[in-house]
């Protein structure tokens, strides 16, 4: 039994890309079809699939890699916020990533969404991860 599956996501992620698999694939749920619709909109995967084939359904997700160099797009991914112990930030207080290079992800009242459009948008919430 996984008592994180957003922890669980993420390491499958981490892993695949450490590997340099093209493809991954994932146990769905809504929360996890929403980042990764994020991570597709800011450019950190290739594409992704939604197959609901089982009970679940599953995510498959072709990682992206630069293509002179070999490099990932996703140099690192870690969680911020964790079962145990919640980090929450006010609108004004939203963390910027390595300058504005990298994303964080926050779930907020409307919805999941980046960092850069919390802050816009005027909103805070919980800092789900950190992509860069």
């Amino acid at each position: 039994m996984n008592t994180d599956p957003i922890a669980d996501y993420l390491t499958r992620i981490r892993n695949a890309v450490n590997a340099k698999h093209r493809v991954v694939e994932i146990p769905a749920s809504k929360f996890k079809k929403e980042i990764t619709k994020i991570l597709f909109d800011q450019g950190y995967i290739l594409s992704y699939k939604f197959e609901d084939d089982s009970v679940q359904g599953t995510i498959k997700i072709a990682l992206k890699y630069d293509t002179v160099n070999k490099e990932p797009a996703i140099k690192q991914i870690q969680r911020i916020s964790k079962p145990g112990l919640r980090k929450y930030s006010g609108s004004h207080s939203v963390p910027r990533i390595l300058n504005g290079l990298g994303i964080a992800i926050v779930s907020t009242s409307k919805g999941l969404m980046t960092g850069k459009q919390a802050r816009q948008e005027n909103v805070g919430g919980e800092v789900v991860c950190y992509v860069y």
